[in-house]
């Protein structure tokens, strides 16, 4: 079903009509080794969005990740190329900061990157925001994708951004934390035409 008329606001897709932008599935987390959505992402939308509500860790200190299939694959180890930093403050006042995260960067690595980077299993914190992917069926260019994640045990606003090295497309895409599972939270995908 299309966003409406609020959609730019809440997508960032100013400029597109009413049925550009298209919730296409939800998956819900209950102490779940990860979330994959295996079926919808095709040709049909140039774009994918991956909107991230209050995602929880059963173990603190766990990364929110992600890693994808080339079609007819089913690995989760296609090579990517990322950057990540992030801007924080901490609730007691004691220390704020912009950092280049490096140890969460990849180089054409094969394991799963990291964009919601340490927050507690504080019954009160979770991961919120969203992941940008373009062109997955593309079989010419890689797959650019970007991430824009905030985290609450102190705020955290955390950008990485990279791409998936692969000419072939991209089929099913896979979310999990790096230790533990996710203990509760919801995963929406969008289409933008």
């Amino acid at each position: 079903m299309p966003l409406g008329a609020f959609k730019a606001a809440l997508m960032g897709t100013a400029g597109v009509s009413t049925a550009d932008v298209v919730l296409l599935s939800t998956q819900t987390a209950s102490s779940s080794a990860s979330i994959t959505f295996s079926s919808g992402i095709d040709s049909t939308y140039g774009e994918y969005i991956f909107g991230f509500y209050n995602i929880h860790p059963q173990t603190s200190g766990a990364d929110l990740s992600f890693q994808v299939n080339a079609t007819d694959t089913t690995s989760y180890n296609e090579d990517i190329t990322s950057s990540a930093f992030w801007a924080y403050h901490m609730e007691d006042n004691s220390g704020a900061a912009l950092i280049y995260a490096a140890d969460h960067d990849q180089a054409q690595g094969t394991g799963y990157q990291n964009i919601g980077i340490d927050t507690a299993a504080d019954a009160d914190h979770s991961y919120n925001g969203h992941m940008h992917l373009f062109s997955p069926a593309s079989t010419t260019y890689v797959k650019h994708f970007m991430s824009h994640v905030l985290a609450c045990d102190e705020v955290r606003d955390q950008f990485v951004a990279g791409y998936i090295n692969e000419t072939t497309a991209i089929d099913d895409i896979q979310f999990k934390m790096n230790t533990g599972n996710i203990d509760a939270g919801t995963i929406k995908m969008w289409g933008v035409k």
